[in-house]
């Protein structure tokens, strides 16, 4: 490696480096408009070639202003874990080595790496020790894989076989979904031509109801996809899975859970009672960079019938080199070339360790419940949500005033969350799953509200 490519090397982790530690200072949502930024970042593409120094300096600087502090502890939108140090090494590490994760032959540490990460992963989420694994950028791929293997199967079951005959003129599969599923859950069922799905009764806090299910699945047959959920995005529930699995099995139906952070709920003692019964599904998803704070883009499909998975995933090409002793990513997920996921997500799961990451996740639960039961100190506000996880959901008297305060607390800077609409009225959500969040940003962000709220400009109508 040349002088040059070291230097850059260093000062590109310098300028990282200072990036890391403004964190703590830094407004969390930038204050730069999006004409400044294109301002800043756009302009003719130059004539010449640019000294690559040159090229990182001056997008640092540019890009600056316009980058959210998401790594902060302080930012609570969106379910959005930061990165811990060793995945962080790890995903540069993974640029510097830039393996084709698609083959064995691609990059063969790449591919064991996958390996390790799967046997970990599955006894740490208490998921069947043969279940198989992909890695795809987030939940909305990761659907998209465990649906196309139900898809695979139950029209198997029916006698079809859609990998060769696609899905003109095969049975129509239903598919029976909670009435507050992720939206991802629908996209992945258009992409997969399986049109929109049947819609289950939810409770107030979003849980499926299995006793609705019960009856939807009897008043239909044929091939039939359940699709369950770990961790409602807005309150944080779970779906009654030991009840939704006795059903599905009644009916011989494929069983889905979209776990996208819920699922490490399972990583903790104390919190594993929420995903009992999730065992018995038959597919699952699960984002690496949401709660085990890997650097996007990161997730996980597993799936306990590898059989289908493969099927509805494998491709095969005379010129490649592919052997069945190794394990070619390739037969397990959408992409055929992809960055190497797997090493920041055994990085992640090394450095923390069985009990850091149960640590971990007790620990942003626990902030959860912290600004839960001081918000609601505050006049006028009201928790909507029961605080089973790292969501908490609440709101102010009307709709005006939840908006109007949300809208101080983020102009103000010190900490960013986002609102949301929740049984037709607006409510702010608050979402706990960064590594570095502890009782001090949960302070501030409660400080952060009680400020808002009582300033003039937001204090309640008289």
């Amino acid at each position: 490696m040349s002088d040059d490519v070291r230097a850059l090397l260093r000062r590109t982790a310098e300028l990282a480096a200072d990036f890391l530690e403004s964190l703590d200072d830094r407004p969390v949502f930038p204050r730069a408009s999006a004409e400044e930024l294109r301002e800043a970042l756009g302009g003719p593409l130059p004539d010449e070639p640019t000294a690559p120094e040159e090229v990182v300096e001056g997008l640092v600087a540019a890009a600056d202003q316009g980058i959210v502090a998401m790594p902060s502890g302080r930012y609570f939108g969106f379910v959005i874990g930061g990165s811990l140090p060793a995945a962080l090494a790890a995903d540069w590490l993974t640029s510097a080595w830039d393996q084709n994760a698609g083959l064995y032959v691609g990059g063969p540490s790449a591919s064991v790496v996958e390996e390790v990460a799967r046997e970990w992963v599955c006894d740490l989420l208490g998921l069947p020790g043969d279940a198989s694994l992909g890695l795809v950028t987030g939940s909305q791929m990761g659907s998209v894989t465990a649906l196309a293997a139900a898809r695979f199967r139950v029209l198997e079951r029916a006698g079809w076989d859609v990998g060769r005959d696609g899905l003109s003129g095969a049975p129509r599969v239903r598919v029976l979904v909670g009435a507050q599923r992720h939206v991802t859950i629908d996209r992945a069922l258009r992409l997969l031509g399986l049109g929109a799905p049947a819609v289950v009764h939810a409770d107030e806090q979003g849980r499926l109801d299995a006793e609705a299910l019960q009856k939807a699945l009897t008043e239909g047959d044929g091939p039939t996809i359940v699709c369950a959920q770990a961790g409602e995005v807005n309150t944080g529930a779970f779906d009654p899975f030991d009840e939704i699995a006795d059903a599905v099995a009644d009916h011989g139906a494929w069983l889905h859970v979209d776990g996208a952070f819920g699922l490490w709920a399972a990583a903790s003692p104390s919190l594993r009672h929420l995903v009992r019964g999730a065992g018995r599904a038959d597919s699952w998803i699960t984002d690496t960079h949401k709660w085990l704070n890997v650097p996007y883009d990161s997730a996980l499909v597993l799936c306990a019938d590898p059989e289908a998975h493969r099927a509805a995933m494998t491709i095969s090409a005379s010129y490649l080199i592919q052997d069945d002793t190794v394990r070619d990513q390739v037969d397990w997920v959408p992409e055929f070339s992809r960055r190497a996921r797997g090493f920041a997500v055994y990085a992640a799961l090394r450095s923390l360790g069985r009990s850091g990451l149960a640590e971990l996740v007790e620990r942003t639960c626990a902030c959860a419940r912290r600004f839960a039961d001081g918000i609601v100190e505050l006049d006028g506000v009201e928790l909507v949500n029961e605080v089973v996880l790292n969501q908490v959901l609440f709101r102010f008297e009307n709709d005006a005033r939840t908006d109007e305060v949300l809208r101080a607390v983020q102009e103000a800077g010190d900490v960013w969350m986002s609102g949301t609409t929740w049984n037709g009225r607006r409510a702010i959500r608050v979402s706990v799953s960064n590594w570095q969040t502890n009782d001090d940003e949960i302070d501030l962000a409660l400080e952060s509200f009680r400020t808002a709220s009582q300033s003039p400009a937001h204090a309640p109508a008289r």
